[in-house]
């Protein structure tokens, strides 16, 4: 572990976090609104926290780990099904919401009010069992509502934090600009990694493809910025390479794999400008970060999500589970280290649970490496794709089609970005479309939904994939 955590924090008149509504918070302000959290008499256990990227939305998430209460993290635009799905399941103890939305939780009452946001309390008690080491909560990254989220320890958080501050060398004096959630694993850690370096934070909810959203990274001269392939994607189109960006040190992008001609395009747009482009490799398992390429390897190996962060290891398993030792050879990711989260909870009786894990994750991606140890990702195990940095399962997609539209018959399948779901069912290609982007709160442009007479399927029922037209 480190010299402190990063939220013990060093009380000074450096600027933490600046938001583009005009609030500026020194650590000292920082230091003394978190450690508020402590006095209030709270007692520890769950609290569902609605987050945008504000200062009174890190102070919440600040606040509570000091006072040792356990946060959920999740998008205050969140749907109320959704939200409430959830809170029917794990009943939590505490809320911590924006004031404008304290009216929508009846059987809670506001016990303090930080900033613009509201801490609110359970009228009846909601005491949930907690594994002592268990620090933090997140979903999965998925977006189709599935109760399952990551079980994360303060060591996890402390030691990815650590990693993340040594490979990309952030100083104090770097100011980076939020471009995702903070209740995405990516997003959170960016807070995390410059909360401990003692830098500066410039929160936005803005979009990278809006005026504003520039405005503001000049005029608080932004060092540093991250994405997710869609970002980078979209980056593109609005000219980015004709921008003038003096402040601005360094990008990074995970959240799925980038198109090796995407990544050469910006690796070779830093090089020439003194900048530096670093791709990297996560998950929200691993609390965030597991693998990167160094800045000065982004133009030989582009294509390549790296090697392993300081203090974790990369190996490749065959379908034996034995180790491969020759570079070219597909296998599964395996990764260990301090950062391998505790487990799933899928219910509250999981969030009594202990480290199911021993700092060892299978992370279900195929992958080689090269003479050099350097990793490429070549597909998944799973089912699953990364739509615009969102994890979606195609199997649970399956599931829940089948459900809302009975008698259809519906197989999944695609690339990251691009979904495609074939149905038996002419008449329900646009309803299908819109379903699958309310359902995942993505945008239709990621769906593509086909006729097909019929899926083909095995004796067993089971759907053959690798028939369905390419």
């Amino acid at each position: 572990m480190g010299e402190h955590v990063f939220y013990d924090i060093v009380a000074d008149e450096k600027e933490a976090l600046v938001s583009d509504a005009g609030e500026r918070l020194t650590y000292a302000q920082l230091d003394e609104a978190t450690s508020a959290f402590a006095t209030f008499g709270l007692k520890r256990d769950l609290c569902f926290c609605l987050c945008e990227n504000s200062p009174s939305s890190v102070v919440g998430y600040v606040g509570l780990l000091r006072a040792h209460i356990v946060p959920l993290l999740l998008d205050r635009k969140i749907t109320s099904e959704l939200l409430s799905a959830l809170m029917e399941r794990y009943q939590p103890h505490y809320l911590y919401v924006p004031q404008d939305m304290v009216e929508r939780f009846s059987g809670y009452h506001t016990i303090r009010e930080v900033m613009s946001y509201a801490l609110l309390e359970a009228d009846e008690p909601h005491c949930a069992e907690l594994f002592d080491e268990l620090a933090l909560l997140l979903t999965t990254s998925g977006s189709t509502g599935s109760p399952k989220l990551v079980r994360q320890s303060s060591r996890n958080i402390q030691s990815n934090a650590e990693a993340i501050v040594e490979y990309l060398g952030i100083t104090p004096s770097e100011r980076a600009i939020t471009t995702l959630p903070m209740n995405y694993t990516y997003g959170l850690s960016i807070i995390n990694s410059h909360l401990l370096a003692h830098a500066t934070i410039l929160l936005t909810d803005k979009s990278m493809n809006m005026k504003p959203f520039w405005t503001f990274f000049n005029d608080e001269q932004a060092t540093s910025f991250g994405g997710v392939p869609f970002t980078y994607q979209m980056l593109k189109r609005v000219r980015f390479f004709r921008m003038d960006l003096p402040s601005l040190r360094y990008m990074t992008q995970a959240g799925g794999k980038l198109s090796p001609e995407l990544h050469a395009e910006f690796a070779n747009w830093a090089a020439e400008r003194g900048k530096r482009f670093i791709v990297m490799y996560g998950q929200t398992e691993a609390t965030a970060r597991m693998g990167y390429l160094p800045a000065e390897k982004s133009i030989e190996k582009y294509g390549s999500m790296g090697i392993a962060i300081p203090g974790g290891k990369f190996t490749l398993i065959d379908v034996d589970g034995k180790a491969i030792t020759e570079p070219h050879v597909t296998g599964e990711l395996v990764y260990e280290g301090d950062n391998v989260t505790l487990g799933y909870a899928e219910g509250p009786a999981d969030l009594a649970r202990g480290d199911e894990r021993g700092g060892r994750l299978e992370t279900g991606d195929m992958a080689q490496f090269d003479e050099d140890g350097y990793y490429y990702i070549v597909g998944r195990k799973k089912r699953f794709l990364k739509i615009f940095g969102n994890r979606v399962n195609l199997d649970e997609i399956d599931r829940l089609l089948s459900t809302e539209f009975e008698g259809m018959q519906c197989a999944s399948t695609g690339v990251d970005d691009r979904m495609v779901t074939f149905i038996t069912d002419e008449s329900k290609i646009e309803d299908v479309r819109r379903w699958l982007s309310g359902t995942t709160r993505l945008s239709q442009s990621a769906f593509d939904v086909r006729y097909l007479e019929a899926i083909p399927l095995n004796e067993a029922g089971k759907v053959l994939y690798k028939n369905l037209p390419a």
